[in-house]
């Protein structure tokens, strides 16, 4: 420790991961016990997807920069691992955090767990949002979940079905630890600035007029059948209200390759800041997506969500949240939302520790994990 500090590294590499990354390092930069480096590995290279949201949530320019970009799984995770590695022997980090479950996740754990400096010393990793298993390994996001689960020191989970999850793949206790969620410390410090935007005006709607829809899973837009079937399950629900749906820079890809018919009440734009989208979210009558953490979101903001998924890992929005999971047929898909419709908008819902303090508990254990050797420096 060249500065008598705890040295975090704190890691972002796609859209949802600053979302995450903000309060941590707000809560970290808060405390005396550490020094902060903020590390974007450039997964989401577009500032569409990354730039926006570090402005967005009053984070600086990173102090480190990969700049991985687009590749496929298996070389975009090895270039993150030999850039990140490399960094990890030139500052010595004691500590590196890690969000969500995206390749950026993954790389970075594994280049950490597997790094000893030349004094001897193991760095840490913590991960954030730990525990949640779809159960589909179909999916990468869950091969990430589950590989840095089992490599990581400290696991922070969001909600009980991920405590109960890391005790059947028989982690120790001793590492797990329920704190609540982090992203809803983010949507509970911005929504009160996300609400002034007013964005759905931009797009000529009226506050609960419109339905919000995002779609990027693999599953669902790398198939030309699946893709077009969806677009059609959002076109006939125009019928009913506008959609807007800004589209992820993959999904545009696959819908300028199917030159799909888009009917005038679907609102078709680039990816939003964090601020606007949040916006449109709070006051859409309904949202239809694949995203994980948007089922989170409208969870807490009352906003009635269909997943277009066969599962979720986030159980949570559906037994006590405002989420249905429903599958891509588009019979079901037409079926839940003419029920949505008709239903009255359901109550906000905090579930038990999403209440704007998971950063803060966080930060507290990691100061007792490391108080010995802060006594030490």
């Amino acid at each position: 420790m060249k500065t008598g500090k705890i040295s975090v590294f704190l890691v972002g590499g796609a859209r949802p991961n600053f979302m995450k990354v903000a309060p941590l390092y707000h809560a970290f930069r808060k405390s005396g016990l550490f020094d902060v480096t903020l590390v974007h590995t450039g997964q989401h290279y577009d500032d569409r997807l990354a730039g926006s949201f570090l402005r967005d949530l009053g984070l600086p320019e990173p102090d480190i920069a990969l700049n991985v970009g687009s590749a496929s799984h298996g070389a975009q995770t090895a270039r993150i691992l030999e850039r990140f590695e490399e960094e990890l022997y030139r500052l010595e980090p004691d500590l590196v955090v890690v969000v969500g479950e995206v390749n950026s996740t993954i790389a970075c754990a594994l280049a950490t767990v597997k790094s000893v400096y030349p004094d001897g010393r193991r760095p840490k990793v913590a991960h954030v949002e730990a525990g949640l298993r779809s159960f589909d390994r179909t999916m990468p996001e869950e091969i990430n979940r589950v590989l840095c689960d089992a490599i990581s020191d400290l696991l922070f989970v969001t909600e009980e079905s991920g405590v109960k999850h890391l005790h059947a793949e028989g982690v120790d206790p001793s590492r797990v630890f329920l704190v609540g969620n982090v992203m809803i410390d983010t949507l509970r410090q911005q929504s009160a600035a996300a609400g002034a935007l007013a964005a759905w005006l931009r797009f000529g709607v009226p506050e609960l007029g419109y339905a919000v829809a995002t779609l990027h899973r693999p599953s669902n837009v790398d198939d030309d059948a699946t893709l077009g079937a969806l677009m059609q399950s959002l076109a006939e629900t125009c019928e009913l209200l506008p959609v807007i749906f800004p589209v992820h820079p993959r999904t545009r890809v696959r819908l300028d390759k199917l030159a799909v018919h888009v009917p005038e009440r679907l609102h078709l734009c680039d990816p939003l800041p964090y601020l606007e989208f949040l916006s449109l979210t709070m006051k859409a009558r309904l949202v239809l997506t694949d995203s994980g953490g948007i089922q989170e979101e409208t969870t807490c903001l009352g906003v009635p969500c269909l997943t277009l998924r066969e599962n979720t890992e986030r159980p949570i929005t559906v037994t006590q949240g405002t989420n249905r999971v429903i599958g891509t047929r588009p019979q079901a898909i037409r079926e839940e939302v003419r029920r949505a419709l008709l239903r009255p908008m359901p109550a906000a819902v905090s579930p038990p520790l999403w209440d704007g303090a998971a950063a803060t508990r966080i930060v507290a254990i990691v100061e007792q994990v490391f108080a010995p050797q802060a006594m030490a420096g």
